[in-house]
C-alpha cells in the first residue's frame, strides 16, 4: 500500500511544511528525477563527508577548519535528500515498488560513511564505525517493529535527525578549535556522547517492541 502524507509510517518532520522545501520538492517531482535517485544522492554526500573528514585529519589548521565546515554541509545535504525523496515520492505521486529499499538502504550506508569519517578524523576509526553500527541497529529495531505490524518507533534521544545534528555541531565546533582543545579531541568526545545516546535509543525501542509483542501474545 502506498503511503499518504499523514501516514504514521513516515517520520514526523516539521520541515515538510516549509514553503521553500515544498517548492523544491514540487520542482523535482515535475522533473525526470526519481525519489530513488535522490535517495542515492544522499550516499554521495555521505561519501564526500567521509573524504572531507579524512582529509581534515591530515590538513593544517586552516585547511582543517574549511574541510570540517564542508563536512558539516554534507551532513545537512544528506538530511535534505532524506526529506525531499519522501516528499517527491508521496506528495509528488512518484512512489515505486522499489521505494522501500531505496528509502532504507542508502540511509544505512550514509550513517556508516559519516561516522567512519568522524572516527578517522578523531583518530579512532573503530569508535566511528561502532557508532555507525549502533545507528544501523536502531533502524533495524524500527523496521523489525514495522514488519511485525506495529507503528514505526522514531523516538530518540539519538534518532537519525538527532545524531546528524550532533555530528554537524561536532564538525563546526572542531572547526573553531577552542583554545586548549584539538579538533580530534572534540570529535572523539562527541562520538562517545553520540554512542551513549544511540545506546539509550536502542534500549527504549527494544523495550517498547518487547512490550508490544507481549501485549499481542
Amino acid at each position: 500500500m502506498s503511503e499518504t502524507p499523514d501516514s504514521p509510517n513516515r517520520r514526523p518532520i516539521r520541515a515538510r511544511s516549509n514553503p521553500l522545501i515544498g517548492k523544491l520538492a514540487s520542482r523535482l517531482a515535475a522533473s525526470d528525477i526519481t525519489p530513488d535517485q535522490i535517495s542515492l544522492a544522499s550516499v554521495g554526500f555521505a561519501g564526500l563527508g567521509l573524504l572531507f573528514l579524512w582529509a581534515a585529519a591530515v590538513s593544517g589548521l586552516i585547511g582543517q577548519s574549511l574541510l570540517l565546515i564542508l563536512a558539516a554541509l554534507t551532513v545537512q545535504l544528506r538530511l535534505l535528500c532524506n526529506l525531499i525523496d519522501g516528499m517527491v515520492a508521496v506528495e509528488g505521486g512518484k512512489s515505486s515498488a522499489r521505494g522501500a529499499f531505496w528509502n532504507e538502504a542508502p540511509d544505512r550506508a550514509a550513517d556508516l560513511l559519516f561516522f567512519w569519517g568522524a572516527g578517522l578524523f578523531a583518530g579512532s576509526p573503530a569508535l566511528g564505525l561502532g557508532c555507525g553500527a549502533l545507528a544501523v541497529l536502531t533502524a533495524y529495531l524500527r523496521e523489525f517493529g514495522r514488519a511485525e505490524g506495529f507503528t514505526p518507533d522514531f523516538r530518540g534521544p539519538m534518532a537519525k535527525p538527532h545524531r546528524m545534528a550532533a555530528l554537524t555541531l561536532a564538525c563546526l565546533m572542531a572547526a573553531l578549535l577552542p583554545i586548549g582543545y584539538t579538533g580530534a579531541v572534540i570529535m572523539q568526545t562527541a562520538l562517545w556522547l553520540i554512542a551513549g545516546g544511540i545506546l539509550a535509543t536502542i534500549a527504549r525501542r527494544a523495550l517498547r517492541l518487547l512490550e508490544q509483542l507481549d501485549a499481542r501474545g
